[in-house]
């Protein structure tokens, strides 16, 4: 199977699953998480585009378990995130980290929003390996190993 074929499987199969636990994924811990990931994801490289953050945008209003929460506040998230990642990326990446360590107490939601920074990263068909990395590094913050996800 191509790497493109694997990629699209990988991130359907992430949506698979998350929409399997929708009703379970309501708490303020998973959204702030959540949005907090999908910020991290589009600035693996360090940098956001519009065209990517415009992309990341339509991914989190269309996706079916993140309309649990009004868009607004999820954009909202979102774009202060993206802000501090932007000024400064390694400490916001401190800032953004903490937020996502929120739900390591929570093993659904914590393993949702690895699900969601995959689902994030493969939605383009390119989980690259800056995309890969900082989805790794989550996982290791919130005690998951990596494995469980192929990273």
């Amino acid at each position: 199977m191509a790497l493109w074929d694997r990629i699209k499987e990988s991130a359907s199969t992430m949506q698979t699953q998350l929409n399997a636990k929708k009703n379970d994924l309501k708490s303020g811990g998973f959204r702030d998480a959540s949005m907090a990931m999908c910020a991290l994801v589009a600035a693996a490289d360090g940098s956001i585009d519009p065209s990517e953050r415009q992309r990341v945008t339509s991914l989190i209003t269309s996706n079916e378990v993140l309309r649990n929460f009004p868009s607004d506040e999820l954009q909202r998230l979102f774009d202060d995130n993206c802000q501090k990642l932007t000024s400064d990326f390694e400490f916001g990446k401190v800032s953004v980290m903490q937020t996502i360590g929120k739900v390591g107490k929570k093993p659904a939601e914590a393993r949702a929003v690895v699900q969601i920074g995959i689902v994030i990263g493969g939605a383009d068909g390119d989980f690259d390996k800056d995309e890969q990395g900082v989805v790794r590094e989550v996982c290791f913050a919130l005690g998951i190993p990596p494995e469980e996800f192929d990273l």
